[in-house]
């Protein structure tokens, strides 16, 4: 039978990243040790534990007075709580200086508290008289303005994550830490390879018939997006050898390669053969229930994972989001970093039965409601995606929406 007939064999999504699962299950990233100021977006691939509480000491959070709370109850400013005072904490030192009944400690913000407080009485709720008494005219609840030993975190608590992708508060914890460099997993490289006649690259004039690279270029930046490097970028005409070639080049430079376009069935289409052509698994699968993006396929070659895409450029950009973001997720066992929203739709919506049917949306707001406006049109218009703010998943099981249901929004 002709293998183009396996292109009507297809699977679900979830069962493609099932498959997907199970053929790269041991495929990890290296991982390497950065210094903490470049550490933003990276993965972590170690479990951070907090080695001592945080903060380890009683901190104040206000410039005032460190007080026993029970000396300040019914304080006000015609009548204020009258308490000696018995010193003062340097900042960003260590304090031997302790409270009794009745006595107050001034305290900067972020200073230690002295022993025996347990709240801070405002610098602008006091007064500083003669003889070295404190006029206090508020009164202060236990742990105002205080943060306590072990607040933040105890001794032992997961500090942050492996799989964590980290933001900059996330640098912000680390540092509190003390740690200066942190285990991160490697950036997955990632090899484009465009493949038809009718593509071109940017330089020069635009025969009539082609196209430019649409799909490379908006490639390379969700694999940037998503916390990948691409390795490289090609042009490969419709021939066999050629594309061979160029497969076999970038598995030597890549973790994964991705071909845009030659994955459908037309005659001219290399991408299933050459794949089958190395060592290895070959494509196992060959189409998913998708719309858009059904004619896509994936193989392992040399043991590495390689994506025939669609050449429409929306089919293309579902398809990876779809498959190849998932994979960039497991190779470092990354938390999903996909961003959604609710939104009203603004208009009735019908699916394809048997598909999970993708759908490009605006999202506007109208009479402070967020709306999802659908985006119409053929998944070969590149001017789709400059419209849409994301998508939404419309399950194989569900014949349609309404208008006005609340669907969840991924954001592009």
């Amino acid at each position: 039978m002709d293998d183009r007939m396996d292109f009507f064999n297809v699977i679900t999504v979830e069962r493609a990243k099932g498959l997907l699962e199970e053929v790269f299950a041991s495929m990890r990233l290296p991982r390497e040790e950065v210094p903490l100021s470049e550490a933003y977006d990276r993965i972590l691939a170690y479990d951070y534990i907090a080695e001592a509480d945080v903060p380890e000491f009683n901190r104040s959070t206000v410039d005032g007075y460190a007080v026993r709370s029970k000396d300040t109850f019914g304080a006000t400013e015609s009548v204020p709580s009258l308490l000696d005072l018995v010193g003062k904490v340097p900042m960003g030192e260590k304090t031997e200086l302790s409270i009794g009944s009745g006595e107050a400690v001034y305290v900067p913000t972020g200073g230690m508290l002295p022993d025996g407080a347990d709240a801070m009485v405002m610098i602008e709720n006091s007064q500083k008289l003669e003889g070295g008494i404190v006029a206090i005219n508020k009164a202060a609840h236990p742990a105002s303005s205080v943060i306590f030993a072990g607040d933040d975190l105890k001794k032992g608590d997961v500090l942050m994550p492996q799989g964590r992708r980290i933001d900059p508060l996330d640098i912000g914890v680390l540092a509190s830490a003390g740690l200066g460099k942190v285990l991160v997993y490697g950036k997955a490289r990632v090899f484009i390879i465009s493949t038809g006649d009718e593509v071109m690259d940017m330089d020069g004039d635009l025969p009539f018939g082609k196209i430019r690279d649409i799909n490379g270029y908006a490639l390379a930046s969700f694999i940037r997006k998503s916390g990948g490097i691409v390795s490289g970028k090609a042009i490969i005409h419709d021939n066999y050898d050629a594309l061979r070639d160029q497969i076999e080049k970038a598995l030597a430079i890549s973790d994964i390669v991705l071909i845009s376009g030659g994955s459908s069935v037309g005659e001219k289409d290399f991408t299933y053969k050459a794949i089958n052509s190395f060592d290895g698994q070959g494509v196992f699968i060959k189409g998913i229930a998708v719309k858009p993006g059904k004619p896509t396929i994936v193989g392992e070659a040399m043991g590495k994972p390689v994506f025939g895409l669609p050449g429409h450029p929306v089919s293309a950009i579902i398809a990876y989001k779809l498959l190849v973001e998932h994979l960039l997720m497991q190779l470092t066992g990354a938390q999903s970093q996909e961003t959604t929203v609710k939104a009203s739709l603004t208009t009735n919506f019908h699916s394809s039965p048997g598909k999970l049917t993708c759908q490009l949306v605006r999202l506007v707001v109208e009479e402070g409601i967020l709306k999802a406006v659908p985006i119409f049109g053929k998944s070969g218009l590149i001017s789709q995606l400059a419209r849409a703010s994301g998508y939404i998943k419309i399950d194989e099981d569900t014949e349609g929406l309404d208008e006005g249901e609340m669907v969840e929004v991924f954001i592009l």
